[in-house]
């Protein structure tokens, strides 16, 4: 309940008057109310409304929102094509509380579940959501802080973790070599790979054998060579070039190099829960959850038609293009999943914001990577590898993501004028005034407090700043 004024009282989210005394005029159809009563005023009315504030101005129709070789993700209409705006909940995820029953009911309430024994043998709800949350006691003792049970394939979490998605735009397939050799020939960028003069290539694609005696490997990863000279443009070294790969996923670049570029495009990297949501495509339910992106089936007879990977040679010598490609191949080669979306399994794994700077993410596994993890890693839809944010290999790509424009909301923070600065009032005309102006309480405020009577206090200011809507991770 929100109250505008002596004797004002609406509830927010109605448009339902409350009022002590109501007359009906049945001949007029009306409802005459006292004048100290007033209805919440709508949010175009309330943006109008200088005595309110910026603060509840609509937000932008997502619908008029659009950007060329970009998929939108989040809350749709019933109709299936309108898109839900920021003024209701639009997260295209389920509660947590709603998938936690369904899978409750899934996995317990089947005619399999001991619960459903006759004669009273079965366990009651409770037993087993304690079972589920607490679990029990391994003989090897309790584990340790912080641990958690991961999948034997991919080392997602078991069981998956329910998180809420903000809604997304994202690229519909990794940002290519022509794509990114615009961007160095704009700004002149040298990727780091260009900086340290060396970057890991696969040993069965080395051009000279003898680079496999001279060079050093990656202690990690036995089968990565550092090879001198190769970078996103002569990906397997000297003497190589890119110019027959153009629509291949850009290679060689790191963390930062991917940043930057996402920032150039006034795009950004994707969160990780961003990315496995778009990859899942849907399928994040206990009752459609799969482990690849076309299914739960592992045969590479299957697997070929879906995604870039090894296959059943021999690692990392035999590769018999099962798929039609023994490194990168061209995007959108292969059929997009469920929400439009191409390479999300395989090609090339991509870089993700946040994580460390020793512990970069990647998600979506490689041309490199098998189905049943029996080398390298498992490409799973929960496919997962953390690596140094300078490292830049000749299967690491990225793509980017863009959030849809939300209204600008402000809030006050505290402001330290002996470290940021005496604070100042700019005016309509872009004047800054270090001395009060008309107006001034809009920009910052002085929180007066009372202290001791002996002792002199310096009130403290607060300064009106743009309220952020999301995390901003530190990969510039």
């Amino acid at each position: 309940m929100t109250r505008f004024g002596a004797g004002r009282i609406a509830l927010v989210g109605f448009t339902t008057v409350i009022a002590a005394s109501v007359s009906v005029s049945i001949s007029v159809l009306a409802i005459d109310l006292p004048s100290t009563y007033a209805t919440v005023p709508t949010p175009t009315d309330a943006a109008r409304d200088s005595e309110i504030g910026a603060n509840l101005e609509p937000h932008p129709d997502p619908n008029e929102e659009h950007y060329d070789n970009m998929m939108y993700v989040g809350r749709m209409h019933h109709d299936g094509e309108t898109r839900l705006g920021f003024d209701v909940d639009n997260g295209f995820d389920e509660s947590h509380k709603q998938i936690e029953e369904e899978d409750l009911r899934h996995e317990h309430f089947g005619p399999d579940a001991h619960h459903d024994l006759p004669q009273g043998q079965g366990k009651t709800r409770e037993q087993v959501l304690k079972e589920r949350r607490h679990g029990t006691v391994s003989k090897d003792g309790p584990k340790p802080f912080g641990h958690v049970d991961t999948h034997p394939l991919d080392g997602g979490a078991t069981p998956p973790t329910v998180a809420h998605v903000e809604p997304f735009f994202m690229d519909v397939a990794p940002v290519t070599n022509k794509d990114f050799g615009k961007f160095v020939r704009s700004t002149y960028y040298e990727t780091e790979a260009e900086h340290f003069r060396w970057s890991f290539v696969l040993s069965s694609f080395v051009p000279k054998a003898e680079m496999l005696e001279t060079s050093d490997t990656d202690p990690e990863a036995e089968h990565w060579v550092a090879v001198d000279g190769a970078y996103w443009r002569n990906p397997e070294g000297p003497g190589t070039t890119y110019k027959m790969r153009e629509n291949h996923p850009v290679v060689h670049v790191s963390h930062r190099d991917a940043a930057e570029y996402c920032t150039w495009v006034g795009k950004r990297l994707p969160g990780e829960r961003e990315y496995e949501a778009a990859a899942r495509a849907g399928h994040w339910g206990p009752k459609n959850r799969t482990l690849y992106s076309w299914g739960d089936d592992a045969t590479t007879e299957v697997a070929k038609v879906y995604a870039n990977l090894w296959g059943e040679g021999e690692f990392p010598w035999s590769n018999h293009a099962e798929d039609g490609w023994r490194g990168t191949s061209p995007v959108k080669k292969y059929p997009p999943n469920a929400y439009g979306f191409h390479d999300m399994t395989g090609n090339v794994w991509e870089w993700q914001r946040g994580g460390k700077h020793k512990a970069r993410i990647v998600r979506g596994a490689s041309y490199v990577d098998s189905l049943d993890g029996s080398f390298n890693h498992a490409a799973t839809l929960g496919a997962r590898a953390t690596m140094h944010g300078t490292t830049s290999t000749g299967n690491v790509g990225f793509r980017c993501v863009k959030s849809p424009k939300r209204r600008v909301e402000h809030h006050f923070v505290f402001h330290d004028e002996e470290t940021h600065g005496q604070l100042a009032v700019e005016d309509q005309f872009g004047k800054r005034d270090m001395i009060p102006q008309r107006g001034w309480e809009d920009q910052f405020e002085v929180e007066d407090e009372d202290g001791d009577e002996f002792e002199v206090e310096t009130p403290r200011k607060k300064r009106k700043v743009v309220k952020p809507h999301s995390h901003r991770s530190n990969e510039l």
